[in-house]
């Protein structure tokens, strides 16, 4: 089957501005500066309310465990954090999740609580309460945003409420109806106590996938920038298609400076390709994690949705997913390229130094070819996964992983 590989003309602008020396190891540097912002970023998030709202099964539910998950925030019907505790997130430790001593309770002390839990430690504040929001509330609110700091009121448990009024009033249940009235509650009660006109996200940690736990990942996401905004995208769960497209869409932009630096980093005699093979590889690995492709993340998602890991197993059908060894990403960069003509040269002709070395061009097309290509192939992985842990699709199938024929290189 013929492929056609594409490059875009924003890839190729941000490389001939971003790579302006001719000299190796000052191009090598810049671009592992940008990867390693990308790598290190972190995303420190604060969690607090009152004791026995919920803020250790919110933290598990953020980070897609269960409450009896490896690594999950310890819960009980008792106050269980008297401490700050800090847990990371499952796939990228460096956003970590901060459960904070609750609020409202003897030792609370709400002129010293935030120097306690150290304030400018984290970049929000994620407050919870499982019924009305409180005074203690609001002032622990105002007292957030005069340091400058952003924070989301996050009410808990909505589905022990609906389930509640579904038994008293069978007849007349109107779950909507139900919702709209908890929200406005909530915001009054915030209102009344001089936390202004809050926003209000009706959640229930348990059921992640409904009411507003979605609209406030969308707003978290809305409202980060940078580098923080990309590490929380490729945080986000592998629960709906839209999701795998924005974290397709964030490594996306990874692809041309792993490329490049694969390729010049490597860029030695002897050297298979002039690509650094581990660098693909862990590159590689990366993105299955990310789309929750790896065993680990697939056999948490089966005991979650209850459906067999093999199902799940059986939905990944990327060959890259199934055979991801030196031996293989070695062999498919050499079949990659023999389709390098027409890109090598637009390549080396907006990057100088791909040209100064020999096969430099080479080298990045391949490895662009194969990075990109198993990007798509591996969200599309994900998708079917998600239908068949949902059971919304069926019977689809997928082309074997395949290496462009000679000379169908080309950009837009």
């Amino acid at each position: 089957m013929t492929s056609l590989q594409t490059i875009s003309e924003r890839e190729l602008g941000e490389m001939s501005a971003l790579v302006q020396s001719r000299v190796l190891t000052e191009v090598v540097s810049q671009v592992q500066t940008l990867l390693d912002k990308l790598g290190t970023a972190s995303l420190d998030i604060a969690v607090t309310g009152e004791s026995g709202a919920g803020k250790s099964t919110f933290i598990n539910a953020f980070r897609g465990l269960g409450d009896e998950d490896k690594g999950s925030a310890r819960t009980g019907v008792i106050e269980t954090t008297r401490e700050v505790a800090v847990y990371q997130h499952p796939s990228l430790p460096t956003i970590r999740l901060w459960d904070l001593p609750g609020i409202g309770t003897p030792d609370f002390r709400p002129e010293r609580y935030l120097e306690d839990v150290n304030l400018e430690r984290y970049d929000f504040f994620i407050i919870v309460a499982s019924e009305r929001f409180k005074e203690n509330h609001a002032l622990l609110a105002r007292s957030i945003g005069s340091m400058g700091k952003k924070f989301y009121f996050v009410r808990t448990k909505v589905d022990s409420d609906l389930a509640s009024s579904r038994r008293q009033q069978p007849s007349s249940f109107n779950e909507a109806g139900i919702l709209d009235r908890i929200r406005g509650d909530c915001a009054r009660s915030l209102e009344r106590s001089g936390a202004g006109c809050a926003s209000v996200f009706l959640i229930s940690s348990f059921k992640s996938h409904r009411y507003d736990f979605t609209r406030l990942r969308d707003t978290l996401e809305r409202e980060l920038e940078g580098y923080k905004r990309h590490v929380f995208l490729l945080a986000l769960p592998n629960l709906s298609c839209a999701y795998v497209e924005k974290k397709k869409q964030a490594l996306s932009g990874t692809v041309w400076k792993t490329a490049l630096s694969a390729c010049l980093a490597a860029a030695v005699p002897g050297a298979a390709l002039h690509c650094n093979v581990d660098m693909l590889m862990q590159t590689l690995r990366s993105f299955q994690r990310h789309f929750g492709l790896d065993p680990e993340s697939l056999r948490r998602l089966a005991d979650r949705t209850e459906k067999p890991y093999e199902a799940l197993r059986a939905a990944v059908r990327s060959s890259l997913a199934e055979d991801l060894s030196a031996q293989r990403v070695v062999e498919l960069l050499r079949q990659a390229a023999l389709g390098q003509q027409v890109l090598t040269r637009v390549v080396e002709s907006r990057v100088p130094v791909l040209g100064s070395i020999a096969n430099g061009g080479v080298s990045f097309a391949a490895t662009h070819y194969i990075l990109s290509t198993a990007l798509n192939e591996l969200a599309e992985d994900a998708k079917r996964v998600i239908g068949t842990a949902l059971e919304e699709r069926k019977g689809e199938t997928e082309p074997e992983f395949q290496v462009p024929d000679p000379g169908f290189f080309a950009y837009d």
